[in-house]
């Protein structure tokens, strides 16, 4: 698939499909033990089964994965409505916001903003290089003001979970 920039690699976040299909399967089952609840005790009306068809329908929607991708100098997270996106060349700030679940926050120059799990990135080294690789240009060209030292750490977390799966592969774990 080609994007605007004209390149036609793009790197997809492997993982994404199983994660679209577990957020599936939980909607599912709760919907399932739901209907399964009202059934035997007797209470099922439709106006019921409307609402656990809704609430099920929710649940899919907080649990839908973000969908990454990146390409030469862009990175995109797609979301069940809109799409952010990022120059990684022109990258000015990077910041990983710790919580409940941590975040890669990342904005370029001309407004775009993008939150992506860092997890993301560790599952698929291919989003990592082209990050990194637009990242690293935009530092050389002065941009990139805030944000190194979360870099250098999810840079050295790479690192260490590459030699992770090197030992592990070999039979050294």
């Amino acid at each position: 698939m080609a994007r605007p920039d004209g390149s036609s690699e793009v790197a997809n976040d492997l993982d994404w499909t199983r994660q679209l299909w577990s957020s599936v399967r939980c909607a599912g089952v709760l919907l399932a033990l739901l209907l399964l609840v009202d059934w035997g005790t007797g209470r099922m009306a439709l106006w019921r089964i409307v609402l656990w068809f809704a609430l099920a329908g929710l649940l899919f929607v907080v649990l839908f994965p973000a969908r990454v991708s990146a390409g030469r100098n862009w990175l995109a997270s797609r979301r069940l409505v809109r799409e952010q996106r990022v120059r990684t060349d022109l990258l000015v700030s990077v910041r990983c916001l710790d919580g409940i679940s941590p975040l890669l926050v990342l904005r370029d120059a001309r407004g775009g903003r993008v939150q992506i799990d860092p997890e993301v990135l560790v599952r698929n080294p291919q989003l990592w290089f082209r990050l990194h690789e637009g990242a690293d240009k935009a530092a050389a060209d002065g941009l990139l003001l805030c944000g190194q030292t979360a870099l250098r750490r999810l840079s050295a977390r790479m690192d260490r979970e590459t030699a992770r799966a090197v030992f592990k592969a070999s039979g050294l774990d």
